[in-house]
């Protein structure tokens, strides 16, 4: 921190001497500190100001006085630029607050009074910077503030008072010139309440004006007269931000009046060289109508800059709103935790990160460099990065990270070459195959050989598979028009331009079974041509539950078998503490950051046993600070990484390097109702839910479940759903299905139930071999506290958690037809003998629509039928859930995960027939397969509807996740909803609590 001594010091070379009383006044608004120069011209001289241009007068009189017996009075002008001047009390390199008060003389017409700086660069022009204005009248004294900061060496600095009326007479009093000891560590506040914008000001049309719609106190800032999404106020911060150093920034949001609903978002201007940029620091969220919402984030500046602004805008429109209460903050860092074992030396293949320019800097920077040896590049040399026009590369910012990577001693990781986004419009505009393919290899050509012998890898396409097409490839741009030709070309210019480097593909969602088959037959094909692929990159964006590590490990091995010396990397790893899309914490709780700890764990087992087929594991960013799942897929409080926001070791850190110091885990797992014959056979109630399965430990493998026992009075007849059975004894049925194809003596499962246990061999009663190792099945007292312990001679691994007891598991019948019924709204003789099921667990009040369903299959699809019994029907709302509807839930893999998989579907059907549909990523993957009808009965509606189901093969004894919600809505509102198995109102969510369709023949 700089001291004020120095800062007079400074001064004494660029101004006359000044008066002692010329010191030691409040600072303005903006400062921390409480010294500074003021000009109160209470001793009856003008105290160093001076007239600018010919004919002006400044001089002091009581007139002019705002406070005390003497202010300026500034007469005689004939210019705008005409006024009152002073050498400016400035030193280069130092921020300073400025506020001053005006007032138009008697008679003046309204105009605007501005505070500005002119100066001479060495080797420049005299450039002229506004530090304040404000509207200005001779009705009462304005306030005028603002910050001010210059870096270039410079001569005639000068702070004057202008007008934009040429002639107009005004006042001057109480002005205070307030040196920031270190401008980038002084926080900037603004909350309005003296009635200016307090250096805030438009970015092109926007009116800005003080109003009484406040978050907190009398005053908030009103914006109107926008002319585009990106116009609003704008704060002025160059000089308040270090470059490498992290700022806090919040601000609150309202929309103004007459508007129903609005996206607001906080981003950052800067300029280098004269060239903008923009980045978000808070992607635009809703701000419900009526209501104060903060938008708050982290920002890192991360280049030397010639502006920088701060500013808030819109997603669409021009719509008004308040803010108030805005805050930019220095956040001082904690230091990297030095004692720590590195990552990179606890791991046997090379530990990476994905980084960005930031993460060169300062503690990140020191971060990297400790724990990682390897890097990939983020975004700076992705095509809009590096060819934003046709011929025009810019590789300031790639370069910077390569040699920051190569001083380390880093593999670097190049992403990506050719990609679906991120790739300008240009590219794609008037090309035929061979002018895209000619622009592909231009770019492809330029970029590695740039960086050949420095980037080791590259991504040299990226996520060109889609599983949902008929030949598993993306129906990008690049495939529209050229076909499989541009990743051919993509891999053979890019191992022209560098044969030493290794080339890979990369793509998401390839531990999921469809998409894994579909980037293998892929890869096989192409190097089956000779293309020259070396390796296949996973990039495994993960949650805490799904998938399970034995899936990631299915892929790995699925991949080694295609040989020819194929490797793989995990390339974008991340772990979101979040299964759904929509759900989010203010503060995440500690025992999720325990279970991604061993969510780590587990999948680190995994890369380590497939060190042999595996040469790299990459992070997608080094800490939560930075991670994309900040703003994706909504604006959220997330932590997918081994360090948190002040880069000390989590629970994830030490899954990967020492899970021994993991607090121990309990386990959550649910226990419904149901009946088991205990013979080690797998009862239908089993495979209604999918096994919880046990951390795989060397070769020991196994997967649990369990049912509450609990006597039952006999099934009515006509209810196929019931699981009961009369008689039931108490307890607790459990099952574990154990892999272990060598049989040893010592193979034993252990279940411990609130302190009593119970060990089980392969040749005790109620277990059975399998295929693949042996199940265990039991009935033992009740309880909640379960630890199953799996033994495989010196080897084990164990469950330990608490089971909640939960209602049976719904399960129904849809019996085949050879000819599907006719979806017209009217029930025919095909659904006859189609069990009957009835809406009636209530998620939303305890009366309203219910519905009678049933459901048939033939062919690739499920058919639905729905008798709804509600006499008033409604479609009013905006909202399709909050219309009379009916909602078919299917999960064709009966996974009960608690998100949506990308085959899951969430079908709506209005009493008009208007089709909706959910799920993961806006339903992409399912959004053509449903076909409804609808029609009004006497009390009600029907809803008909076909489900396809072309991603399972559809037969005898197939399982579906299923359920069907019916809707009630009065008016514009959803009164009552009511489903046949989900009690938990988030089957929209996710499928863990729908009940199963079995289909028979």
């Amino acid at each position: 921190m700089r001291t004020l001594l120095a800062l007079v010091a400074a001064w004494s070379c660029l101004m006359p001497v000044l008066p002692a009383h010329a010191a030691d006044l409040t600072s303005g608004h903006t400062s921390g500190h409480t010294s500074g120069l003021s000009y109160d011209f209470e001793d009856g001289t003008t105290q160093g100001w001076g007239p600018r241009g010919d004919g002006v007068s400044v001089t002091v009189t009581p007139d002019a006085a705002r406070t005390g017996s003497g202010g300026l009075a500034v007469t005689g002008r004939t210019a705008t630029w005409h006024g009152a001047a002073i050498t400016a009390p400035f030193a280069r390199g130092v921020g300073y607050t400025v506020t001053a008060y005006a007032r138009l003389a008697a008679g003046q017409p309204s105009s605007t009074i501005a505070m500005t700086v002119q100066r001479t660069p060495t080797g420049g022009e005299t450039t002229y910077e506004r530090v304040a204005a404000a509207t200005v009248t001779d009705g009462g004294w304005v306030r005028l503030s603002g910050s001010y900061l210059f870096t270039a060496e410079s001569t005639g600095v000068q702070l004057y008072v202008e007008s934009s009326d040429a002639t107009s007479q005004y006042h001057l009093d109480d002005i205070v010139v307030t040196p920031l000891g270190d401008p980038t560590r002084e926080p900037i506040t603004s909350d309005f309440e003296d009635g200016t914008a307090q250096d805030w000001s438009p970015r092109a049309a926007a009116v800005l004006e003080t109003g009484t719609t406040a978050h907190t106190g009398a005053r908030a800032l009103t914006v109107t007269g926008r002319s585009a999404s990106w116009d609003g106020p704008a704060l002025n911060v160059l000089g308040r931000m270090g470059k490498g150093d992290k700022y806090a920034l919040s601000v609150w949001v309202r929309l103004g009046p007459d508007t129903a609903a609005g996206k607001l978002g906080l981003s950052v201007e800067r300029h280098t060289g004269g060239t903008p940029s923009y980045e978000r620091v808070v992607a635009p969220k809703d701000v419900p109508a009526g209501q104060w919402v903060q938008l708050a984030g982290t920002y890192t500046l991360a280049y030397d800059v010639d502006f920088l602004s701060v500013y808030i805008e819109s997603d669409t429109g021009t719509f008004p709103f308040h803010l108030d209460d805005f805050t930019l903050a220095y956040v001082e860092p904690k230091p990297i935790q030095t004692g720590l074992p590195s990552l990179k030396d606890e791991v046997p293949f090379t530990m990476g990160s994905a980084f960005t320019r930031p993460d060169t800097l300062g503690v990140h920077g020191r971060l990297l460099a400790k724990h990682f040896n390897g890097v990939t590049t983020g975004n700076e040399l992705k095509w809009d990065a590096t060819e934003p026009r046709e011929g025009e590369f810019t590789f300031t910012d790639g370069d910077h990270l390569i040699d920051w990577a190569t001083e380390h001693g880093m593999t670097i990781r190049g992403h990506t070459l050719a990609w679906h986004s991120q790739t300008p419009d240009w590219v794609f505009e008037n090309a035929t195959k061979d002018v895209l393919l000619q622009r592909l290899e231009r770019h492809v050509r330029t970029l590695v050989t740039r960086y050949k012998g420095r980037i080791a890898v590259w991504d040299v396409v990226n996520e060109v598979v889609d599983e949902n097409q008929p030949d598993g490839l993306r129906r990008s741009k690049w495939y529209e028009i050229a076909g499989l030709d541009f990743i051919r070309t993509a891999f053979r210019v890019a191992h022209e331009a560098d044969p030493a480097a290794k080339l890979f593909i990369n793509d998401y969602n390839t531990e999921l079974p469809r998409k894994r088959e579909a980037l293998y037959k892929l890869v096989k094909q192409l190097k089956d041509e000779g293309v020259p692929i070396d390796g296949v990159g996973h990039q495994l964006h993960l949650n805490i539950e799904h998938p399970p590590a034995a899936d990631v490990e299915a892929t790995i091995e699925r991949f080694a078998g295609l040989g020819l010396g194929l490797d793989q990397q995990v390339t974008e790893l991340d772990v979101s503490i979040y299964t759904d899309f929509v759900s989010t914490y203010d503060t995440i709780p500690p025992d999720l950051l325990l279970q991604q700890g061993y969510r780590y764990k587990e999948l680190f087992d995994v890369f380590r046993r497939q060190a042999a087929r595996l040469s790299s594991v990459t992070v997608w960013g080094e800490s939560d600070d930075v991670s994309w799942l900040r703003s994706w897929p909504i604006t959220r409080l997330d932590a997918p990484l081994l360090f948190d926001d002040d880069l000390q070791a989590k629970p994830a850190y030490w899954g990967v390097v020492d899970p021994s110091k993991l607090d121990p885990l309990v386990r959550k797992l649910e226990a419904p109702a149901g009946v088991i014959k205990v013979d080690g056979r797998r009862d239908l109630e089993w495979d209604l839910l999918p096994d919880a399965p046990l951390a795989r430990v060397g070769d020991v493998l196994a997967a649990f479940q369990a049912r509450t026992a609990t006597p039952s009075p006999p099934a009515s007849a006509g209810t196929p759903s019931s699981s009961a059975r009369a008689g039931t004894t108490s307890g607790l049925y459990v099952l574990a299905e154990v892999t272990d194809r060598t049989v040893n003596k010592d193979d034993r499962v252990t279940f411990t139930v609130d302190g009593r246990s119970r060990t089980l061999t392969r040749t005790s009663p109620g277990v059975r071999p399998t295929a693949t190792g042996y199940r265990v099945e039991a009935l033992l007292a009740g309880g909640t506290d379960v630890q199953l312990t799996v033994r495989d001679r010196g080897a084990e691994t164990t469950w330990t958690g608490r089971l909640t007891p939960a209602p049976a598991v719904k399960h129904t019948t849809a019996p085949h037809r050879p000819a599907p019924p006719v979806l017209d709204g009217a029930v025919d003789r095909t659904w006859t003998g189609a069990p009957e099921e009835r809406t009636a667990t209530w998620i939303q009040g305890t009366t309203g629509a219910t519905a009678k369903v049933r459901a048939l299959w033939s062919g690739p699809t499920v058919y639905v039928l729905a008798q709804v019994t509600d006499p008033t029907l409604s479609e009013q709302s905006a909202n399709p859930w909050e219309q009379d509807s009916v909602e078919i839930f299917v999960d064709p893999g009966n996974g009960k995960t608690k998100g949506y998989s990308d085959d899951d579907g969430q079908y709506r059907v209005s009493f008009t027939g208007r089709v909706t549909v959910g799920g993961t990523f806006d339903a992409a993957g399912v959004k053509d397969h449903v076909r409804a009808a609808a029609a009004p009965v006497p009390g009600g509606y029907v809803v008909e509807a076909a489900i396809d189901l072309p991603t399972i093969t559809l037969g005898d004894g197939t399982l579906l996740g299923f359920d069907v919600q019916v809707n009630d809505a009065t008016g514009a509102a959803r009164t009552s909803a009511v489903t046949w198995n989900d009690a938990t109102s988030r089957s929209y969510l996710d499928t863990s609590h729908w009940g199963v369709l079995r289909l028979t023949r």
